[in-house]
């Protein structure tokens, strides 16, 4: 998925460089003097990009507005997914681990992933766990989300995370260090009644 995802992007961002670029060379290139071809949109550097004949031909064709409105839509949406999917933080795909023979190995980041969501799930007061990975695959960054029960407290589950969890992950990968943001959420309760 973030392959494909980075060829889209790559894609797409070739595409609309081009497009601007072209468009914008040949404008320069004829409000500068240049003669334009004959199927150009502008005759000359003083006509205007949309003369009022142009812009108002489909205003009373009642396709017109409805296929304007659902294309700009269109756009937005893609537009929109895109700004997400570059922002998104990457997941790790690949942790190389060192077997000392200068070769190494390749483990998948999903797999280091569940074990770490595993293990911090099975600590004392942790209700649930999510794990990612993200950094490179030699050097892979840990971030972790947890959901304490109401009684637990808060360092001493950290505390657990970081000397069982974290540790278990990077010894179990070989790496020298495993950086990790932690999150940390209480589970809602309901009232409890005293008496």
């Amino acid at each position: 998925m973030t392959t494909m995802l980075r060829t889209v992007n790559r894609v797409a961002l070739g595409v609309v460089g081009l497009v601007l670029l072209a468009v914008g060379g040949a404008v320069l290139a004829v409000g500068l003097g240049a003669n334009p071809p004959s199927w150009w949109l502008h005759d000359g550097k003083h006509d205007v990009l949309l003369n009022t004949a142009e812009r108002t031909r489909w205003r009373h064709e009642g396709w017109w507005w409805p296929t304007v409105i659902a294309v700009l839509t269109v756009l937005v949406l893609l537009a929109l997914w895109w700004l997400v999917a570059v922002l998104r933080r990457r997941r790790l795909g690949e942790v190389l681990v060192d077997t000392g023979d200068g070769a190494g190995a390749l483990l998948r980041g999903r797999a280091l992933e569940g074990v770490l969501a595993g293990d911090a799930a099975r600590l004392d007061g942790v209700s649930h766990s999510h794990a990612h990975l993200t950094g490179r695959r030699d050097a892979p960054e840990a971030h972790v989300r947890l959901l304490l029960e109401p009684h637990v407290d808060p360092a001493v589950a950290l505390d657990h995370l970081t000397n069982e969890a974290l540790a278990h992950a990077r010894d179990s990968a070989a790496l020298e260090s495993l950086p990790a943001e932690v999150r940390l959420r209480t589970a809602k309760h309901k009232a409890e009644r005293v008496s």
